[in-house]
């Protein structure tokens, strides 16, 4: 089963396009594997809150990632 786990930023999404997201991963997904793998891939969107995310040792904010 293909499995994807996508990580945002908290609130920069909206349902509309967290679908969009799904939908065009799991079109890579079966375009890499076959339309048999469709109907298995699972891709999860987590939202990460505001200083949830490091990079180098450095915490990142939404100011920081340009997302506010």
């Amino acid at each position: 089963m293909p499995f994807a786990n996508l990580k945002v930023p908290a609130g920069t999404l909206t349902t509309e396009s967290k679908k969009k997201l799904i939908d065009a991963v799991t079109d890579a997904y079966a375009g890499v594997y076959g339309e048999r793998a469709r109907a298995t891939t699972l891709v999860l969107v987590e939202e990460v809150t505001d200083g949830g995310w490091g990079l180098g040792g450095t915490v990142l904010t939404a100011e920081m990632l340009g997302t506010n």
